[in-house]
């Protein structure tokens, strides 16, 4: 899992003692994004969000995020809209099947044509259509995210954390279960606390440390 993301050292404030220590060595020990480990490099571009959104929507799922993940880099070659509509179900299933995503195969490679076409008739294929329409409000992002087939709010959560990283206006986005994990490790429980921990440009990869640690106590040592 160690990518030249995780390997980045962040400015941790020095006056945060004890809370800045482990924020750091969170970032060091887990501070690779799910897109990341995905084979997403995010940017605000239409073909990474919309990786990122169908990422989100496999990881939707009560399935392992590895699995999700695996099934994620196997639909690559569907990696635009366009291209995802242009599939045949069947393509969609044995994508998936490939990496290992058989629970909710079927259903899934329909959801994921469905929400392709809806992709193409309200943003015309491209993401940052819907943070236009969103006007800088992290609720309306959240909201509309959540049209999309299978993507509730767990999913349009991990949209958010993730595209933090490119979409400052959702800064700081730490969801519920980022929180959870921030209490059992004894970090700030609010959202602006924890962002002082860290870098601005750094938040994406410390909400994905704080599910990284909460899903595996062990990383912090």
């Amino acid at each position: 899992m160690a990518t030249k993301q995780a390997k980045r050292t962040a400015q941790v404030p020095a006056q945060r003692g004890g809370t800045g220590t482990t924020a750091r060595r969170l970032l060091e020990r887990a501070g690779t994004t799910y897109a990341a480990e995905a084979g997403i490099t995010l940017a605000d571009k239409p073909s990474p969000l919309y990786r990122l959104l169908t990422m989100s929507v496999l990881l939707s799922t009560r399935i392992k995020a590895g699995i999700a993940l695996s099934a994620t880099r196997e639909l690559k070659g569907f990696g635009t809209p366009r291209r995802m509509r242009e599939a045949t179900w069947q393509q969609r299933v044995d994508a998936l099947v490939r990496g290992h995503y058989r629970r909710y195969d079927e259903s899934t490679a329909t959801a994921l044509g469905q929400g392709a076409d809806l992709m193409h008739q309200r943003y015309g294929d491209d993401l940052r259509k819907l943070r236009a329409e969103a006007d800088g409000d992290p609720r309306a992002v959240r909201r509309l995210l959540q049209e999309f087939p299978r993507l509730g709010p767990v999913g349009a959560d991990i949209f958010c954390r993730e595209a933090q990283g490119v979409w400052p206006e959702l800064r700081p986005y730490f969801d519920r279960k980022a929180l959870q994990s921030a209490e059992r490790i004894g970090l700030p429980t609010d959202p602006d606390g924890l962002a002082k921990l860290v870098r601005a440009d750094d938040l994406d990869r410390f909400a994905a440390a704080l599910i990284r640690v909460d899903l595996e106590p062990d990383l912090l040592g």
